[in-house]
């Protein structure tokens, strides 16, 4: 895709989940994932930034958010941000798949509204299962597949494996 329609459609997109996000707040969607204060949580594919704030009240001084994109706009507004809001705790991370963090090292990821476009989505699997703490949790939501699609996809690499379905999330475990 040409820089000029990449970044038209960045934009549309960050425009629309402005207006998406009055209506329907991040921070409802979130409580499924039971983010506590002092977790490490990715969120991967994080566009431009509709979870950030929510979650870096929800972990707190003490806990961090590492927000991780493949877009160069994304990661630009999403420096803006922490900026813009004071925030200590969050971190940009430019990444087609590998995050470079420690492995073992996080509670936490999100993967929501992405995994439909992933290039090598066994790839970016591997990596945040790679990434999660033993007993780790990915909160999954992709509005774009069915429920035996989400299963198969999350479940084939024998990365993780179901824990709960919330109302519009996926709970799934790291193995």
């Amino acid at each position: 895709m040409n820089r000029l329609k990449s970044g038209l459609h960045f934009y549309f997109h960050a425009c629309f989940f402005k207006l998406r996000d009055l209506f329907l707040p991040r921070k409802h969607i979130l409580k499924e994932a039971q983010i506590k204060s002092g977790f490490r949580v990715v969120d991967y594919g994080c566009g431009p930034g509709s979870y950030l704030v929510p979650l870096a009240e929800l972990v707190g001084k003490t806990g961090k958010v590492y927000a991780v994109d493949v877009h160069p706009l994304a990661i630009k507004k999403i420096n803006a941000v922490i900026s813009r809001k004071k925030l200590g705790n969050v971190s940009a991370i430019y990444s087609e798949c590998k995050t470079g963090l420690p492995g073992n090292s996080i509670d936490v990821v999100l993967l929501y509204d992405v995994f439909h476009a992933l290039d090598d989505s066994s790839r970016v699997l591997a990596e945040l299962q790679r990434i999660l703490k033993p007993g780790g949790f990915l909160s999954f939501q992709d509005h774009r597949m069915k429920d035996n699609e989400i299963m198969c996809e999350l479940t084939k690499g024998g990365y993780f494996q179901l824990l709960k379905k919330n109302e519009k999330t996926y709970t799934f475990q790291k193995i």
